[in-house]
């Protein structure tokens, strides 16, 4: 995974880490995020030998905020340090009004395989509501402009559950995103992160219900709206050869996201660029490691990246900002929260391999405690959400937990 924390404008929903830049601080970033990356493969391939990369995600913030030139110097970088597979999927994030048809093919020539275009509604109130850059008609020339540029495989984000959004709202952007044919898309529903726009809004009046906003104000959909949507987004994606194959992902045969579906399945990967998070299997266990987050001291630690990069442990570089070995509790739970996300679920003897039949007899009650509420349901030694349990995931996963 490559960080680019950059956007145009940053949303009134959004809390990740990302912000405008000027060129100048572009420019030392991309300098200094090719450095990163040549130092975290010196130190992934004397662990691993026969390390092969099978996807590469370049996502943000906005990563089409960089010229085409400097994202096609960064995969370059990429596929200079690290050994990738012949049919490796490599994912570009773009947001219309930030790409154009000619820098595209530029991309596309690059080696950039698969786009994942940041709609969110096709509706332009809510576009302007959530302090998108574009419209609807830019939202539909971008998609042409990907098309054309000969991007095959395209996946379009939508957020559910907006301030003021009814369920025919969504039903609506869904019907869009439809005949645009993407091969994929992502449907998330609008949480109220801490720090933003959005959480100050809600906070005014001490109501978390209702979003007091400067133009008007605005009621948020209450959970059996939120769950209403989510049952026509399945319906209306089904309608039209959509699968779902996770909980808010649908694609079309073949179409699946190969980089999401490694996070969903506990598969190694290492992360590059500020904030970034790796999964590494190392000698004493599986190690999260997180990028600092200031941007300064980035720039500024890896200046020194050449003398950094001689240190024998990536727990030795001094812009990781956090090393923490998971503990086997972690796993177990890990297994269960990213597993059970997946349509297909789980299989119990993968979890008895793994951390032992002793584990699994403690696990047993709960489980079956879930099974009987209609939560959870077990096939062939494979547990899965039902309906119900996929509207209820969260309570599921905290008694998992």
């Amino acid at each position: 995974y490559v960080h680019i924390p950059f956007c145009a404008a940053k949303c009134a929903y959004c809390d990740f880490l990302s912000a405008p830049a000027d060129e100048e601080t572009r420019a030392a970033y991309v300098k200094a995020l090719a450095r990163e990356i040549a130092c975290d493969a010196r130190e992934d391939l004397a662990q691993t030998q026969d390390l092969c990369v099978v996807s590469v995600y370049f996502g943000g913030g906005t990563p089409t905020c960089l010229a085409p030139e400097q994202l096609a110097f960064l995969l370059d970088e990429v596929r200079r340090a690290y050994p990738l597979a012949d049919d490796c999927e490599i994912t570009l994030e773009a947001n219309p009004g930030t790409v154009n048809e000619k820098g595209l093919r530029l991309l596309r020539s690059a080696g950039f395989n698969r786009i994942s275009l940041g709609v969110q509604s096709f509706i332009d109130r809510e576009l302007k509501l959530l302090g998108r850059i574009y419209n609807v008609q830019e939202a539909r020339e971008a998609i042409c402009f990907c098309r054309a540029a000969g991007f095959e495989n395209m996946s379009l984000d939508l957020i559910s559950a907006l301030p003021g959004q009814t369920v025919e709202d969504f039903a609506l952007s869904l019907r869009e995103a439809v005949l645009v044919a993407p091969d994929h898309i992502s449907v998330y529903s609008l949480i109220l992160e801490d720090g933003t726009p959005f959480a100050a809004a809600a906070a005014a009046e001490g109501d978390r219900t209702v979003l007091h906003l400067p133009d008007g104000t605005y009621p948020l959909p209450d959970e059996e709206t939120e769950r209403a949507m989510y049952r026509e987004c399945a319906r209306i994606l089904g309608m039209h050869g959509f699968e779902r194959y996770e909980i808010s992902n649908y694609a079309r045969p073949g179409r699946r996201s190969r980089h999401n579906s490694g996070y969903w399945t506990g598969r190694p990967y290492r992360g590059a660029g500020l904030g970034a998070a790796s999964l590494l299997e190392l000698a004493d266990g599986p190690h999260r490691l997180s990028v600092t987050r200031d941007l300064k001291e980035y720039l500024r630690l890896l200046g020194e990246a050449d003398e950094a990069c001689a240190e024998e442990a990536p727990t030795a570089f001094p812009w990781i900002g956090e090393d923490e070995v998971l503990t086997e509790g972690e796993q177990q739970e890990e297994f269960f929260f990213l597993g059970l996300r997946r349509m297909e679920g789980v299989l119990t003897a993968d979890y008895a391999a793994r951390f032992g039949d002793d584990a699994w007899e403690a696990k047993r009650p709960v489980v079956d405690r879930l099974i009987g509420q209609g939560l959870l349901e077990e096939t062939d030694g494979r547990l899965k959400l039902t309906e119900r349990g996929i509207d209820l995931a969260n309570q599921v996963f905290l008694e998992l937990m």
